[in-house]
């Protein structure tokens, strides 16, 4: 395994801690080890892009332990009444929406990287987390939630603009595609 691939499992494995450092009010620690792990998604795509360390598993996982890095310190905020349940499920339904529309998409032999919008989605949710952990129920962290909403829905439209024909071009199982 490849040290791309090993900061990508210690986020996943990282996870839990958050969740609990969330769950026991230990706001403090968790922004550290949060900003930790969220440090490691920029740090692993850049060593892999730079020493030619692109691998499946680092393809498959690395999109995944970020939805699971951002989506249950979301719903951890949520439970405590930091940040809005609506924000939390307008996120929750963009990945599970895009996810899915890039599943069907390649089976039509599509695979879409990530762009610009959804890399920038991305850091908004991780600031987002960030400040809420920090400041919590502070207007920066509003400010931050609302433009977090609104960058998921945009780059969550982007996706279904591009990938759209997709769907109704995708053969059913069993089908041929003519």
């Amino acid at each position: 395994m490849n040290t791309p691939n090993k900061l990508t499992l210690l986020r996943v494995l990282m996870i839990p801690l958050i969740c609990v450092l969330i769950g026991l009010e230990h706001y403090p620690w968790a922004a550290a080890f949060f900003a930790v792990a969220a440090f490691t998604d920029f740090l692993d795509g850049y060593l892999a892009r730079r020493d030619g360390l692109v691998t499946v598993f680092g393809k498959f996982l690395d999109p995944v332990a970020d939805k699971l890095l951002v989506l249950t310190a979301l719903i951890m905020l949520t439970e405590k009444g930091i940040i809005p349940g609506w924000a939390t499920a307008v996120v929750a339904v963009r990945e599970l929406a895009v996810d899915g529309l890039r599943l069907v998409a390649s089976g039509s032999g599509k695979v879409v990287a990530a762009k610009m919008p959804g890399k920038i989605k991305t850091v908004l949710q991780l600031c987002c987390v960030l400040s809420a952990l920090v400041v919590r129920t502070h207007p920066v962290t509003l400010a931050l939630t609302i433009l977090m909403a609104a960058m998921t829905v945009v780059s969550g439209a982007l996706y279904f603009r591009e990938l759209w024909p997709c769907l109704w071009n995708a053969p059913a199982d069993g089908e041929k595609q003519v």
